[in-house]
């Protein structure tokens, strides 16, 4: 369903730990929006939603909304360090467009 590479597990577990309060793991979903039609969004999880999909990579869980998991068939995340900055990426097979920046598409 949707992978993430040992950089992204790394970066979720930082964010887990380093929060302060207890986390149930990350929830990844799309939204309408973004300059190519659809843009991801991610964040920690504190409460599980009941009709989330809930996937395990590597020990750390991942909550997907149901209407963003056609969306987000086969995809893989990773997170990257550049110059310019760091940030999770997405290697989506179902986008058949995205934008420059990477966050967005159609």
């Amino acid at each position: 369903m949707i992978q993430l590479t040992d950089s992204a597990l790394s970066a979720v577990r930082s964010a887990i730990a380093g929060a302060g309060q207890e986390f149930e793991g990350l929830r990844i979903m799309v939204e309408a929006g973004g300059c190519a039609g659809f843009r991801y969004a991610m964040g920690l999880v504190d409460e599980v939603d009941p009709r989330d999909r809930v996937f395990e990579c590597d020990g750390v869980k991942v909550f997907i909304e149901e209407g963003s998991l056609g969306h987000l068939d086969g995809t893989k995340v990773d997170f990257v360090t550049t110059l310019e900055g760091s940030g999770f990426t997405f290697d989506n097979p179902q986008a058949k467009s995205s934008c420059s920046c990477g966050a967005s598409f159609g």
